[in-house]
């Protein structure tokens, strides 16, 4: 199995090896001498699709049958399969079945790839209308929904747990909501019950993941669902730590950033879409908020927990971006004070409104104000994790550095940062017979970058 892409395609491909181990194969580290090979293909922007077809080729070398899965199979199915002859492509649709499709495709009996729609259309965004279509029988296949079986690809305490898929938003540079369809979160008895079997896996930080977890709730006719789950989730024994990722500014409301901030066993933690912060500029994209909101919002989420974290993506070059509209993002970036943000530089995706907008900017401009506003970040980002030396910070430990750092030496991540994008945090002064998974106290005294250096206080009470 090979994934690409986000958090969420990880928990579906973990999905798809618990049913395929289900149904008898085993899954092997080594395409070579594997009977076949499953690409998870990520289908965001033009270089992840690039990354895609790279793994999908790379894959025909070791001799095995390939098979396309993920976001860039569903959107494209019938015209990447005759791009791609060497690889049969699979969609969402085959995910119930998988291992059936394999052995189709290891039997060599033909399978024809799918057409691809726009999977918006295939449910009501209503919850009356919306629960009428699933008790008829027409609900979609919406990988990650129904959980049964997920067999765990990594070993480490963290794992990704999906609270929904799609979205209903139409933000005019993002096509996924039309391959990944309209948002449906899953019931709150399932979310707990898997994580109650990844605590049992020995997982003690769950990432909460979706297209827009704001959402979460929204189809079951309920927006405070998040708020409620939250808790439950942070009480399943064996958990030390939840996290909630994929946020949109315009839609956190008051009392879910209170819950995120100040529930014991939730991290601190606001992973927040803003992707430019000029008012103008956000209208063209379909967005909402500006400078001043967002500026209000890190500190209404800071005045209720000084120490939480920030993380965001921001795009340049969008088409009628001026000069102008770059100097308010740097002034956000700037008032802000982020931990981590993620810097791109637009490209038209088919599919999209943004396609058709005027005012398009040149390659080479909008890579210059990708790299002018990157070495802002990298500048801002490092100061804010000097603000941190002096303070407190429980980090979950990953891994035992002795070996090579000296006795007591561990890896690890604060409440602030996210266990795959956000920095590290190196923990001296660990007693033994710590273990991964453990939060420790520590005190915060050195920074590497956005890294952090800090000294173990105490472990944190049996429970948390």
């Amino acid at each position: 199995m090979v994934t690409l892409g986000c958090a969420r395609n990880e928990v579906d491909s973990e999905e798809l090896a618990g049913r395929l181990a289900a149904g008898g194969y085993e899954l092997v580290d080594d395409a070579e001498g594997a009977d076949a090979v499953l690409v998870n293909t990520c289908g965001f922007i033009e270089s992840a699709k690039k990354d895609s077809v790279d793994a999908i080729l790379a894959a025909t070398d070791s001799g095995a049958e390939v098979v396309a899965v993920g976001c860039m199979a569903e959107r494209y199915g019938s015209e990447l399969a005759g791009a791609l002859p060497e690889a049969t492509v699979l969609g969402f649709d085959d995910y119930g079945a998988i291992g059936d499709r394999l052995d189709d495709v290891l039997s060599g009996r033909p399978l024809v790839p799918h057409t691809p729609r726009d999977r918006r259309t295939l449910l009501p965004i209503s919850p009356v209308a919306r629960t009428a279509a699933v008790t008829a029988a027409q609900a979609p296949a919406i990988p990650g929904h129904g959980w049964v079986q997920r067999r765990r690809m990594a070993s480490g305490p963290t794992a990704a747990l999906k609270l929904a898929s799609g979205c209903d938003r139409r933000c005019a540079f993002c096509a996924i909501p039309t391959f990944r369809g309209s948002f449906v979160s899953r019931p709150p008895a399932e979310v707990l019950g898997e994580a109650r079997w990844l605590a049992g896996q020995g997982v003690t930080e769950l990432v909460l993941v979706s297209e827009n977890s704001t959402s979460y709730g929204k189809d079951l006719g309920d927006l405070r669902s998040l708020e409620r789950l939250l808790p439950q989730l942070a009480a399943v024994e064996g958990i030390a730590r939840v996290r909630v990722a994929y946020l949109q500014p315009a839609e956190l409301r008051p009392g879910l950033l209170e819950v995120i901030a100040t529930t014991e066993g939730v991290a601190p933690y606001f992973d927040l879409s803003f992707q430019h912060s000029s008012p103008g500029l956000l209208r063209r994209m379909r967005r909402f908020g500006g400078t001043d909101d967002f500026l209000a919002l890190v500190e209404r989420a800071r005045s209720l927990a000084p120490e939480a974290g920030f993380r965001t993506n921001v795009i340049l070059g969008f088409p009628g971006e001026t000069e102008d509209d770059v100097a308010e993002l740097e002034r956000f970036l700037t008032g802000a004070r982020l931990d981590a943000v993620g810097v791109f530089g637009y490209s038209d995706e088919e599919g999209t409104e943004a396609v058709g907008l005027p005012g398009k900017l040149d390659r080479a401009e909008i890579d210059a104000r990708v790299r002018r506003v990157t070495d802002l970040v990298e500048e801002l980002t490092a100061q804010r994790a000097e603000e941190r030396v002096g303070t407190r910070a429980e980090v979950l430990l990953t891994e035992d550095l002795s070996a090579e750092e000296g006795p007591g030496v561990w890896a690890g991540h604060a409440a602030h940062q996210d266990p795959d994008a956000d920095g590290t945090t190196t923990v001296t002064g660990v007693p033994d017979g710590a273990r991964p998974g453990q939060l420790v106290t520590a005190e915060v005294v050195g920074t590497e970058g956005v890294d952090l250096v800090a000294t173990a206080l105490a472990p944190v009470p049996a429970g948390r």
